[in-house]
Parts: C-alpha cells; sequence; structure tokens
C-alpha cells in the first residue's frame, strides 16, 4: 500500500504534541478587533488542546506530523 500523504492546510494549522494531544490556534484574531476587548485578543493568543473526537479527524489528515 502506498504511503499517505499530509494534508498541507491541517499540517500549517495542527501539531501534535508529545503526548499524542491536537494544538490548535484560536479564530476570530484577524480582523475587526476594536471592538473585542484586550483580555479576549489575548486569550485569543493562546493556542488550545482539540477535543479528543475533533482530533481524531485530524490526526488522520497529519499521520507523520
Amino acid at each position: 500500500m502506498p504511503k499517505m500523504k499530509t494534508h498541507r492546510g491541517a499540517a500549517k494549522r495542527f501539531k501534535k504534541t508529545a503526548t499524542g494531544k491536537i494544538k490548535r490556534y484560536h479564530a476570530f484574531k484577524s480582523h475587526i478587533l476594536e471592538k473585542k476587548s484586550a483580555k479576549r485578543k489575548r486569550n485569543l493568543r493562546k493556542s488550545a488542546i482539540m477535543f479528543e473526537g475533533d482530533a481524531k479527524r485530524v490526526i488522520k489528515l497529519i499521520p507523520y506530523k
């Protein structure tokens, strides 16, 4: 069976942690920032761990990462 190809869009957006969890970044941080509070924008800078059910789909897209 041939090797699986990595989904390049997913590879740029998600990282795998040492324990195998999927790390993601927050949306809604690119524009229309005036109405958002400083606290909200600061929290959007942080990364987050994906929920297990969603992470299963992403793991299939980035098998070798």
